[in-house]
């Protein structure tokens, strides 16, 4: 029987999480792998020393000096919250979902969304300078 990767224990996670991730895109099969592998791409591309993790059952994370961002699925949006975003600069305006919080914020991705890549590069690097200065 196939272990779901949601439901891995916590040694499968701390030794595995980028292969966890690899078999959440496969699983997905759809827009929704598609769109998370893109912007994971991005996101090892902006900062070629974060560290990916598997938290909370399931939940894509990438860190370095802290949470940046988590990666979680449903069944209509690709969900990128930034652990801290509120304090982070968006003059491209990519945040778009959890507003109303003082601490974090996200952006929701819907099927056939663009993505302005440069800008979400910038988020990227601009949320690693924020962990790093605390």
């Amino acid at each position: 029987m196939k272990k779901h990767t949601r439901d891995a224990t916590p040694a499968e996670q701390s030794g595995c999480a980028s292969q966890l991730i690899d078999g959440r895109i496969e699983e997905l099969g759809d827009w929704r792998g598609e769109m998370l592998a893109r912007v994971r791409g991005l996101i090892r591309q902006a900062d070629p020393q974060v560290v990916e993790e598997w938290k909370w059952r399931g939940v894509p994370v990438w860190s370095h000096g802290g949470i940046l961002c988590t990666g979680e699925t449903y069944k209509s949006v690709v969900k990128l919250t930034f652990a801290k975003g509120a304090a982070l600069d968006d003059p491209a305006g990519l945040f778009n979902a959890s507003l109303e919080g003082n601490t974090r914020r996200a952006i929701d991705l819907h099927e056939g969304d663009s993505l302005d890549e440069a800008a979400l590069q910038a988020l990227i690097l601009a949320a690693v300078a924020l962990n790093r200065s605390r």
